[in-house]
């Protein structure tokens, strides 16, 4: 008969189960050129897939409804700076 051996007891180190990778989700405020509309770059990036730059310097591709979202806290100081030095500038970007 063969003898029965004892193994040690293997520990599974606990998992974090935090699932949010990055930085929580907001509504940036995208850079856009003079006469550029941010609406129409948002639009042709969401149906091409091309990644668009915001004010704070984000890098993404849309997919969500930006309303559903606080906006950027960079980008709002950003842009109420360029309100300052920029008379034509409406209140909100939205406007």
């Amino acid at each position: 008969m063969s003898e029965l051996q004892t193994m040690p007891a293997e520990v599974i180190p606990e998992i974090d189960q935090d699932t949010e990778t990055g930085e929580p989700p907001v509504a940036h405020i995208v850079k856009v050129e003079p006469g550029e509309s941010a609406t129409a770059k948002v639009l042709e990036a969401r149906i091409n897939g091309t990644p668009i730059e915001a004010l704070c310097g984000h890098v993404w591709v849309p997919a969500r409804d930006p309303k559903q979202l606080p906006v950027c806290e960079a980008c709002k100081e950003i842009y109420e700076m360029y309100k300052v030095f920029n008379d034509g500038l409406r209140d909100t970007p939205g406007d």
